[in-house]
């Protein structure tokens, strides 16, 4: 399972993201994301290239609350270079501006309320939605808030989405201690982020690098 270590806290990028990633680069960390909120086009483009020169996988995660955010977003993302877009409510409108980009695509199954994200809808709704998105030619595979769901178990949620995804299921947010990356895989998650938690200072570790080997060896050894 990889972890994708997101530089954003409170959903939005950074300040300063572009200093951060210089400082994780000798931890070992190959994927590396930032949100659609907080980074300009042009420091998007410059954290792509960066963590691409370092040999890093990078996600663009879109948060906007609005179609016309959103889209605005995916083609910044496809502009700056992004592997990956992550997030993002609005899949018919937003295929079409990554047609022929190579980039891959994973958005939010089930009902996105609020900033920061929170998800809402029963397990079946969610799983039948992945279900549908996965089968849509140009989508990848989801982006799935198990933990930031305040009404069922996340790790059943998790389960369910995989069984129903033809693709990769990444966890996203909310994600702070090694048994829930341990039930995160167990429940076959591809990759789960965590961004807020360790500029929060949650993980065990003297700082932001610390902390991300801590979150690679939880993964590694999950």
């Amino acid at each position: 399972m990889d972890f994708i270590f997101m530089l954003t806290n409170h959903d939005r990028t950074v300040d300063g993201a572009l200093a951060v990633l210089e400082e994780v680069k000798p931890t070992g960390l190959t994927h590396v994301g930032f949100k659609d909120v907080g980074a300009t086009p042009e420091q998007q483009r410059a954290l792509a290239e960066s963590a691409h020169a370092a040999g890093m996988t990078v996600y663009l995660e879109v948060v906007s609350t609005s179609a016309a955010a959103e889209l605005t977003s995916v083609a910044a993302g496809r502009a700056a270079g992004v592997d990956w877009i992550l997030g993002g409510t609005n899949p018919e409108l937003a295929l079409p501006l990554l047609a022929g980009s190579g980039v891959k695509y994973a958005p939010f199954p089930g009902t996105i309320v609020g900033h920061p994200s929170a998800l809402e809808g029963s397990i079946e709704e969610i799983a039948a939605q992945t279900a549908q998105l996965t089968a849509t030619d140009g989508v990848s595979g989801v982006d799935l808030l198990a933990y930031r769901h305040q009404g069922v178990d996340p790790l059943e949620l998790t389960r369910a989405v995989v069984a129903a995804s033809s693709g990769p299921v990444i966890a996203a947010g909310s994600v702070v201690t090694r048994e829930q990356i341990a039930g995160l895989k167990g429940a076959g998650a591809a990759a789960f982020t965590i961004g807020g938690a360790i500029f929060d200072n949650r993980l065990p570790g003297d700082g932001i690098a610390a902390q991300v080997r801590t979150a690679l060896d939880w993964a590694e050894q999950a």
